[in-house]
């Protein structure tokens, strides 16, 4: 492709039908030198065999999903999901990515206090941002739409992912900013620009919100230019903070898992192109 895809990044999720062999390929082929991955068909792949495909193939790993799942009450749960963070970060390190995308978790069964589940995971956050520090990683707080905030995320604003991540420094804490989440928000560009000024935007993925939404909701994420969002707008909300990192697209869509990775892959590029350039 001739124009530029400097800043592109495609996660691993949009096109999860290819195998990390086959996505490394498609990127070299047709010139994407970012990729986010994600821990499950990494770890089945093996980490460092991960690791070393991407080095191979000259592909850079921009983030890696996901860490998080942190508002268990119970204490050997609590610990089980410490110690899965911990991996996490251990497996970011090796794949030579300096950020961890967290999803902080939902409602424990029969809970319903928000404000102590988002304590929770400042409690955890304490423990694991040190540790990840001293493995080169940054912990980037995903704000979900707040469809998802009894079952996975209690985090549901940039409002909410910043008032957590300032607890700490920038360099161990900060956010992801996901167009899917919060475009919604109109209080969203000036936390954006809050995130900009403390050094806390870790992340910058796009996805477009079309409807209807499908059963379950979980992969209704549009691709670039199909829905409601403005790519090109919240781009420029976070160039105006200051971000001048790779832009990540994670699409959900079983519509296209169901279509050829590659050529997947090749629109999404095109997309970005038009879309967000």
């Amino acid at each position: 492709m001739s124009d530029d895809l400097s800043r592109f990044s495609i996660n691993q999720m949009t096109v999860k039908q290819l195998t990390l062999p086959e996505l490394t390929a498609a990127c070299r082929d047709l010139g994407v030198g970012n990729v986010g991955l994600w821990r499950e068909p990494v770890q089945e792949y093996g980490v460092q065999a991960t690791a070393e495909l991407v080095r191979d193939a000259g592909l850079r790993v921009t983030t890696l999903c996901r860490g998080g799942f942190l508002t268990a009450t119970d204490p050997d749960a609590r610990k089980a999901a410490l110690d899965d963070n911990r991996r996490a970060v251990d497996e970011a390190a090796v794949l030579g990515t300096d950020t961890l995308v967290l999803v902080s978790g939902g409602l424990p069964p029969g809970d319903k206090d928000l404000t102590a589940a988002r304590e929770r995971i400042a409690d955890a956050l304490a423990e694991l941002a040190p540790y990840a520090e001293e493995h080169g990683v940054r912990l980037a707080i995903e704000p979900l739409h707040p469809m998802y905030a009894a079952d996975r995320c209690v985090v549901s604003t940039l409002t909410q992912a910043l008032d957590l991540a300032e607890r700490f420094p920038a360099h161990q804490v900060g956010v992801t900013v996901d167009t899917y989440h919060i475009w919604w928000d109109d209080r969203a560009p000036e936390q954006i620009a809050r995130a900009g000024a403390g050094g806390r935007i870790h992340t910058f993925q796009l996805a477009d919100w079309t409807t209807p939404l499908p059963e379950g909701v979980l992969n209704g994420r549009g691709q670039l230019g199909d829905g409601s969002v403005d790519m090109r707008e919240w781009k420029g909300y976070v160039e105006a903070a200051g971000y001048t990192g790779p832009i990540e697209v994670e699409l959900f869509n079983e519509g296209l898992w169901a279509r050829d990775g590659r050529e997947v892959l090749a629109q999404t590029a095109r997309r970005f192109v038009e879309h967000a350039l």
